[in-house]
């Protein structure tokens, strides 16, 4: 594998993720092709699209704003112009109570870039 398609998809989850904590949505969606179609983990609906995506992310700062999302043992698998990344999540919804559970995005290459298309994220059980 490519070594630095697998840094520039991990910079771009981790840059995601920080994005997340600052409650900067515009820069959470960065990442994510427009026809992004997905799995929220919570509300157990299909994603459709950037604007989808954004109400998502405002949904989960409304209910906890001090949000602390993170992940940990990222893997990413490339082939061609496709690429899968999976990795166990945690949301830190403030007052100790955290949700745990797996996650995966696969990205497209778009010219030198590397854009999400699809998402999913569950729970833990």
């Amino acid at each position: 594998m490519n070594k630095a398609v697998r840094n520039q998809i991990l910079k771009l989850e981790r840059e995601q993720v920080r994005a997340i904590n600052r409650g900067d949505v515009r820069a959470a969606l960065k990442m994510f092709d427009p026809r992004l179609v997905g799995f929220s983990s919570t509300r157990h609906e299909r994603i459709r699209g950037l604007p989808a995506l954004a109400r998502t992310f405002h949904h989960y700062l409304r209910i906890a704003p001090r949000m602390n999302y993170s992940i940990a043992q990222a893997q990413v698998h490339v082939q061609g112009p496709v690429a899968l990344a999976t990795f166990y999540w945690t949301v830190g919804l403030g007052k100790g109570k955290k949700v745990h559970g797996r996650g995966s995005h696969v990205f497209t290459r778009k010219g030198k870039n590397w854009r999400v298309v699809h998402e999913h994220f569950s729970r833990a059980h």
